[in-house]
């Protein structure tokens, strides 16, 4: 009985390294081989031993199931808000009017030609929207796209306000570069009679361009965005002329905050809210497309007005078109949809030398008057509804590809678009039906490595005959004003000795 005691003893030594016991480790053996019942145990028990000791002194596997992590739990709980939410069932589903198209079935025809996002995420975006079109006082909303960030995704939601129930629009305050041309007085009475007055800068900066009201332009829908569906909308603000100018100019990837800074040059004028409105702007001018005949401009309107082709309306007598006129390669089939957006960042040309009518012109103003109301040529664009055929190409490429989703049963297949400018814009269409559809970064194809814009050359030193350099003193010259300066201190000492003394 002592040998059992002392054997046992003897195999429940933990080890100094790992501080396991070979009782333990010969327990958890055997228990696996009970649990699992392998085939020709006995040879592979060497590799289970190994595997036992692996799993216990080694970290983690990231391969492995892992318990759920918060973020998972948020997804869920924001998920299960989108399911537990109920709308009410009209009496009368004739008269009502709707708001939010069948996602799930346009995104049956983007799946069939090799994009979408999926059925389970479309279905909860599908909810999201719908959900939104219940909060907001909403005309027609639909799903514009996903833009992919650093940190997070932007999901789109492109919409229109019912009529009568639009926001008010903001006032636009301009500054008055009072500060740049030296105009303060306040400056000038604290220049001395001793004192040379600093040159004044002639630098006028350009005026700010006015912003397209909502409803017209680029400013024609308004955008919700959301980082999942589920979380709260945000809408984005009106985009001006000068975010559209910079946002040419520069090449940001989004982080996914709406809020965060624009690090970049030339500086841009917004947070990343207004860059990601002014890509949206962009893209959308530049590929949203329709069939050829689906969109008409309305015969009421007349021609002589410049703002009658400005709108267009549903064609009610268009029966859709072909497949094979869909995929010709001159795409003479499809048209833009969308108002172009000119070089100065506005879809409507407006001449930024002409003043205010209720303006106050001050003296400078006046006086230059003459100058800056100088002839400036118009810019123009393509109109409303021109067809892809005179888009330019991309790098000797067509600007648009064309696919048929299925050619094994065509009958049944739509045609998808895809833009080669704008990766990741699509569009598919069939008998009377269409979508447009966004999935990318938000960023246009480049064929070289993006270059930013270089700062501006340092501006040459001022020369005028009021300022003049003086010349350095010797060093004698020094010690001879150093002495000058010593005899006058001692004697301003003595002085103040003597009227102590008194």
């Amino acid at each position: 009985m002592s040998d059992f005691a002392d054997a046992k003893a003897f195999l429940l030594e933990a080890s100094d390294h790992s501080g396991t016991s070979v009782y333990e480790h010969l327990s958890s053996l055997i228990t696996k081989l009970i649990d699992e019942r392998p085939r020709n145990a006995a040879d592979i028990i060497e590799s289970l031993s190994y595997e036992l000791k692996a799993e216990k002194f080694q970290p983690d596997d990231t391969l492995k199931d892992q318990p759920e992590t918060p973020d998972n739990v948020i997804t869920a709980k924001h998920r299960s808000s989108l399911l537990r939410y109920e709308t009410d069932i009209p009496e009368d589903e004739g008269e009502t009017d709707q708001v939010v198209p069948n996602l799930i079935d346009l995104f049956r025809h983007f799946e069939d030609a090799d994009v979408g996002l999926g059925q389970e995420e479309i279905f909860c975006i599908f909810l999201a929207i719908k959900q939104l079109a219940d909060h907001q006082p909403l005309k027609s909303v639909t799903f514009w796209g996903k833009i992919f960030g650093l940190e997070q995704d932007y999901i789109i939601a492109e919409a229109e306000y019912r009529e009568g129930e639009e926001p008010q629009p903001e006032e636009e305050h301009h500054d008055v570069a009072d500060e740049v041309n030296g105009d303060d007085p306040a400056e000038e009475d604290e220049i001395g009679e001793d004192k040379i007055p600093l040159p004044k800068s002639t630098f006028k900066p350009p005026p700010d361009l006015p912003t397209e009201e909502y409803g017209t332009g680029t400013n024609k829908k308004i955008y919700f965005v959301c980082n999942q569906p589920g979380q709260e909308w945000h809408l984005l603000p009106n985009i001006k002329p000068k975010q559209i100018a910079c946002a040419r100019l520069i090449r940001k990837r989004l982080t996914g905050h709406l809020d965060a800074p624009v690090v970049a040059f030339p500086p841009f004028p917004g947070t990343e809210a207004e860059l990601l409105r002014a890509q949206i702007a962009r893209i959308t001018a530049g590929t949203h497309v329709s069939p050829a005949g689906y969109f008409t401009f309305d015969e009421e309107e007349e021609e002589a007005d410049d703002e009658a082709r400005d709108t267009f309306i549903v064609d009610d007598e268009f029966e859709g078109k072909p497949l094979p006129e869909l995929l010709e390669s001159d795409l003479s089939g499809w048209v833009h949809h969308a108002p172009y957006i000119l070089p100065q960042g506005r879809s409507k040309w407006v001449n930024p030398s002409v003043k205010e009518e209720n303006g106050d012109l001050d003296e400078d103003d006046e006086e230059d008057e003459d100058e800056e109301e100088e002839e400036i040529e118009p810019e123009a664009g393509p109109p409303l509804l021109t067809p892809l055929q005179n888009d330019d190409d991309v790098d000797g490429l067509p600007a648009w590809s064309t696919r048929l989703s299925s050619t094994a049963h065509p009958a049944f297949g739509c045609v998808r678009i895809s833009s080669n400018r704008w990766p990741g814009a699509h569009a598919f269409a069939v008998q009377r039906k269409f979508a447009n559809v966004y999935i990318g970064d938000g960023l246009k194809y480049l064929s070289e490595p993006f270059s930013p814009q270089l700062p501006p050359p340092a501006q040459a030193e001022y020369v005028g005959n009021d300022i003049f350099e003086a010349a350095d003193p010797s060093r004698q010259e020094e010690e001879e004003f150093e002495a000058q300066q010593a005899e006058e201190e001692e004697g301003e000492g003595d002085e103040e000795e003597d009227d102590e003394d008194e």
